[in-house]
């Protein structure tokens, strides 16, 4: 534990005994599953996610780009960073931030960077979200036209140092945010030492790295 390096979340796959899909939503489903850990049979229901990918916007003047949108869940419209599922079948995660933030924010950048990886709620979802650092942002050649709950989102650069402030004084909620803004705060003094390459892997998510796996042992077999 003393050695940084060596400090990480383990990977486990137990034996699933059974699963099934005990509601089928819009957006996501619930799943049952039944494994075997540490000796016994354990079921757990829990959302199976598509996974999503996040955007911290930074311009030249150090200013990150917040978006406000209405959520339903907790009836608030909270201060965001542009985000979205990764529900469109083999788009690499990369195209789908960009198109993220073109479509939230009607931007697109030069410099893309893996900032961080998240699990949102492990015990109760298997969403993986991976947030992106973009920098050297300009606007998009057309508008991108939104609706539903995004057609009333407000857009605002806020210095990040104000947006490190907002977030101390538990005056923004939003978890993704949370986690990017402070992300970024940190990798700037360490002078974005800690930056990943924007097409670093991504094991943490538990259908890509499944995916891969299946996909690994296909070409191994063939």
């Amino acid at each position: 534990m003393g050695d940084g390096g060596a400090f990480r979340d383990e990977p486990f796959r137990p034996e699933i005994v059974s699963s099934e899909v005990t509601f089928d939503g819009k957006i996501w489903d619930v799943r049952r599953d039944t494994f075997r850990y540490n000796g016994e049979e354990i079921t757990r229901e829990y959302v199976d996610h598509t996974g999503a990918v996040a955007v911290l916007a930074l311009d030249d003047q150090d200013r990150v780009l917040l978006i406000k949108q209405y959520r339903h869940p907790v009836r608030y419209r909270d201060w965001e960073v542009p985000a979205g599922l990764l529900d469109i079948l083999g788009e690499d995660p990369l195209i789908a931030a960009q198109r993220e933030l073109a479509e939230e924010a009607d931007l697109q950048a030069e410099r893309w960077n893996v900032l961080t990886d998240v699990f949102t709620s492990p015990g109760g979802n298997d969403e993986a979200i991976r947030v992106y650092l973009a920098r050297g942002v300009r606007a998009t050649a057309e508008a991108f036209e939104r609706e539903a709950e995004e057609a009333d989102i407000e857009v605002a650069w806020v210095p990040l140092e104000d947006a490190v402030d907002a977030v101390l004084e538990r005056r923004v909620h939003n978890a993704v945010l949370i986690i990017a803004v402070l992300a970024a705060r940190v990798a700037r003094e360490k002078g974005w030492a800690s930056l990943g390459a924007a097409d670093a892997p991504w094991p943490s998510h538990p259908k890509l790295a499944a995916a891969e796996a299946e996909t690994a042992g296909q070409s191994a077999a063939g």
